[in-house]
């Protein structure tokens, strides 16, 4: 499966942004989906994950109650909303693709396929 991110940008602290991510290729709703972020100097860092049904969603501990993954399987597209932003989310958002079943989403090599990032600034 082939992914595009888009919808990163700057914004000023406190505002919001939604990104999305496109699938083309296979089967998007074969998928169990993630979306991490990479700062520079840093790791790549999980941000959130959800099932092929989106029934099931899982963030990493920075962003719960700011952050809302969804997807619509319609469309081929994963969303990330992002809410009551801080310039700790300065990053490149990368979208991801799993196979497998579990709730291993935070781990980088459990993905197969990688989108090609966009990027967030968030101005202070």
């Amino acid at each position: 499966v082939q992914l595009q991110a888009s919808g990163g940008g700057l914004v000023q602290a406190g505002g919001s942004l939604r990104l999305s991510c496109a699938a083309s290729g296979r089967t998007f709703s074969a998928y169990n989906m993630g979306w991490f972020r990479q700062a520079p100097g840093k790791e790549r860092e999980f941000v959130a994950g959800i099932s092929r049904s989106g029934y099931s969603t899982y963030y990493g501990d920075s962003v719960k109650g700011r952050f809302t993954i969804s997807r619509d399987n319609a469309k081929n597209t994963v969303y990330l909303q992002m809410n009551s932003l801080d310039a700790e989310d300065t990053a490149v958002y990368f979208c991801a693709a799993r196979q497998r079943d579990g709730r291993l989403y935070y781990v980088r090599e459990e993905y197969c396929c990688w989108g090609q990032g966009t990027q967030v600034t968030v101005s202070s």
